[in-house]
């Protein structure tokens, strides 16, 4: 019977300590060893709770020790919404703390392509953004959301300058516009600003014609001539004669600018008024900006599409070789509008 009492006793010892065993294993493996393949992005939306997580983690495949990561994950409260990122270096605890503190990875919101409307600006904002695009367009329209940036709905686009920013993805509206006036501020430099002021310009009337020079053309190596153009046009008195701007006026719904549309009244038609349209009729690219700090030194006046239909511009300095391009930009694109019919 005493034997028998020492080997239950020895028994239970035995069991015990490597009980205690594996809760020690489990804690130094929760706490210290890498529980994730490979990375891999997180996002925590509004209203989700600690086991819709669990399974959004679990479901991307690269979890090691699911065990581990539902040891640490499924006890938490409280979740926090955020966009989060693990690796291969992550433990479950590294997880567990990460989404309970909020300890976030920044998304990278891109300004791309072409924005010509603080409509577009709003959707791009929403698409890659917790906000909503109504909630950005509604701030974008508040003329008293922009004082704040000593801006308005029509000079919006002078301080936001398309390019990727590394941003919270819960910021608030205010904050993501905060951010586009820090990096416009850091970009406008001190030697950009004297550049401007060579070219008789503010920054914010560089904008207004760095856009018109971005609805003329997205080839690059020809924006600072386009630049130039414009330029020589305002120095002289010349009208700038812009067909971007016109298209503006129609919202960009007319697939060609003819001549019956030259005559809305309407202050950024610029066959009708003279200088620069009251703002800036897209969100220019750093390119474009560049463009008109920098422009070509050249005496054109006139530029049109090239005959050789290959998206680029000929220029010219008088009227009359204007019209020579013109007529053979026109007789090539009719030919090749015939050859298409007949195919």
């Amino acid at each position: 019977m005493k034997k028998a009492l020492i080997v239950s006793a020895v028994v239970l010892c035995a069991a015990a300590l490597a009980w205690g065993g594996t809760v020690i294993f489990q804690k130094v493996y929760d706490r210290k060893c890498p529980n994730f393949s490979s990375s891999f992005e997180l996002y925590v939306h509004p209203g989700m709770e600690s086991a819709e997580v669990l399974d959004s983690i679990l479901a991307s495949g690269k979890v090691i020790s699911p065990r581990s990561l539902r040891r640490t994950v499924s006890g938490l409260t409280e979740v926090k919404v955020g966009h989060y990122t693990l690796d291969s270096k992550s433990s479950s605890m590294y997880a567990a703390r990460m989404l309970s503190h909020g300890w976030q990875t920044p998304v990278l919101l891109t300004l791309s392509g072409a924005i010509r409307s603080p409509k577009t600006l709003a959707r791009k904002i929403g698409a890659q953004m917790l906000v909503d695009s109504a909630e950005v367009a509604s701030f974008i329209y508040c003329e008293d959301s922009l004082l704040r940036y000593g801006m308005d709905t029509t000079r919006l686009f002078c301080m936001v300058i398309p390019d990727s920013y590394d941003i919270k993805w819960t910021a608030s509206v205010r904050d993501i516009f905060d951010r586009f006036k820090k990096e416009h501020d850091a970009w406008w430099t001190k030697e950009r600003k004297i550049a401007a002021e060579m070219q008789d310009l503010t920054p914010e009337e560089v904008s207004i014609l760095a856009s018109i020079v971005d609805g003329e053309t997205r080839y690059v190596p020809e924006q600072p001539t386009i630049a130039g153009v414009y330029l020589n046009r305002l120095r002289c008195g010349m009208k700038l004669q812009a067909d971007p701007t016109v298209a503006y006026c129609f919202g960009y719904t007319q697939n060609r600018i003819l001549r019956r549309h030259l005559e809305v009244d309407s202050p950024y038609n610029t066959y009708m008024y003279a200088g620069l349209p009251p703002g800036p009729i897209s969100c220019p690219p750093k390119s474009c900006l560049e463009a008109v700090l920098h422009p070509e030194d050249h005496s054109y006046l006139y530029f049109c599409a090239d005959s050789q239909l290959n998206g680029k511009h000929v220029f010219a300095v008088s009227y009359k070789d204007h019209l020579d391009n013109a007529r053979a930009f026109q007789k090539a694109l009719t030919k090749r509008l015939k050859e298409k019919q007949n195919s």
